[in-house]
């Protein structure tokens, strides 16, 4: 009995051996979006620094396709031990629980949540010609024309799609879905007055608003952008409850040791808080959050609870 416990005690401090020695080789995380998308440049931006913080490189692997969830279902096949990780957006652990019938992957059971790196808002502009000329007038103008107008998106079932769905939802209004291939045509078609409004990143739009080739309306997000002061957040003008903020977190398999998690849950919140990360990061439109495990589990349910209700009342599916 005595000779059991030993071994017992011996194997629990090998095992905290190896995870206080964690990480003695190279960390991968899977971004499942390409190259120079803002996953990847997000993606990359932190892995740099945390990789630092760590005393390991992190090096980058772009598996893409079926909206992000080809590299998320990778990450939740690899082995949970810390030396693969992967990047999750509101598309891969949100909308695609609801939007994929054969998904092959849980975002809650699959995963284990490492910490929320950052979070960007979305804006709801028009082209100047529109007749409104605030969310007031929008809303008015949507209500007395059903269906007489469209807007533009980066992609049918998209998160800025959905989030657009889910407003007219709140409003009980109609507006045409008019799907491009990424924010970049869809922007251009709404300056040109092809289609009057957009409903997309703030990254992307912030330029068309500044150059004013388009009127912003109303951005997500719990408080105004320092960067466009004056527009007012959906929330101060009455829509509390609606929010399509995009985010990009750190996930793991489910079963990581809780050391190993707590690990490179601080190293990455300390990279997003890093001043010079957190500049580049602000740059591409990106602002720094580094939540806690806990908080980013949290995080998750929500999303995927709140897409659950917009989807199936729009009774969209993708096979």
């Amino acid at each position: 009995m005595l000779r059991k416990s030993c071994a017992a005690l011996a194997l629990a401090a090998a095992a905290l051996s190896a995870h206080a020695e964690f990480p003695d080789r190279p960390i991968t995380l899977i971004v499942p979006f390409p190259a120079g998308g803002p996953t990847d440049i997000v993606g990359r931006v932190a892995a740099a620094k945390a990789g630092e913080i760590l005393g390991q490189q992190i090096v980058v692997e772009n598996r893409t396709g079926a909206s992000g969830t080809i590299g998320m279902a990778a990450t939740a096949r690899a082995k949970p031990d810390g030396y693969t990780v992967g990047l999750a957006t509101v598309s891969t652990h949100g909308t695609a629980p609801h939007l994929f019938p054969k998904l092959a992957y849980d975002p809650v059971k699959d995963f284990t949540p490492i910490s929320n790196l950052v979070t960007s808002p979305n804006i709801l502009a028009v082209n100047p010609a529109f007749p409104a000329k605030d969310l007031a007038g929008f809303v008015a103008h949507v209500r007395a024309n059903p269906g007489k107008d469209g807007y533009a998106n980066a992609g049918a079932g998209g998160v800025n799609d959905l989030g657009m769905i889910w407003f007219l939802q709140i409003i009980d209004g109609k507006m045409n879905s008019i799907s491009y291939r990424g924010s970049a045509p869809a922007l251009t078609d709404t300056v040109a007055g092809v289609v009057p409004a957009i409903f997309d990143n703030f990254p992307s739009t912030l330029p068309y608003v500044k150059s004013g080739h388009l009127r912003a309306l109303a951005i997500t997000g719990n408080a105004r952008n320092p960067r466009l002061p004056g527009l007012p957040t959906f929330a101060e003008l009455g829509y509390r409850d609606y929010d399509v903020t995009a985010w990009y977190g750190v996930v793991a398999p489910a079963g990581l040791p809780d050391a190993v998690r707590d690990k490179l849950a601080q190293a990455f919140a300390q990279a997003v808080r890093d001043p010079a990360t957190a500049a580049k990061m602000e740059e591409a439109g990106a602002f720094p959050l580094g939540n806690t495990p806990a908080e980013f589990a949290a995080q998750i349910r929500t999303e995927k609870d709140r897409w659950q209700r917009v989807i199936q009342q729009a009774d969209i599916k993708i096979q």
